[in-house]
């Protein structure tokens, strides 16, 4: 599995929540983790889904993300 990064625009548990409930659908949640405590709201996941997949998963759940 490869481990990836992206920026998003979380802000605050509840965000973690709306996101990972969308995750969570398309990956187990062991297999991703948001770093609130970055100024980049670094989401960590490891998975073999393509990047565009998580992007717009996170985008369905109302929040932006970009691949770092």
């Amino acid at each position: 599995m490869a481990t990836m990064k992206f920026k998003t625009n979380a802000k605050c548990g509840g965000c973690v929540s709306a996101i990972g409930a969308k995750l969570n659908t398309i990956m187990s949640s062991d297999d991703w983790s948001i770093n609130l405590a970055d100024p980049n709201k670094v989401l960590e996941v490891k998975t073999n889904i393509a990047p565009a997949t998580v992007i717009a998963t996170v985008k369905e759940a109302g929040f932006k993300a970009e691949q770092l």
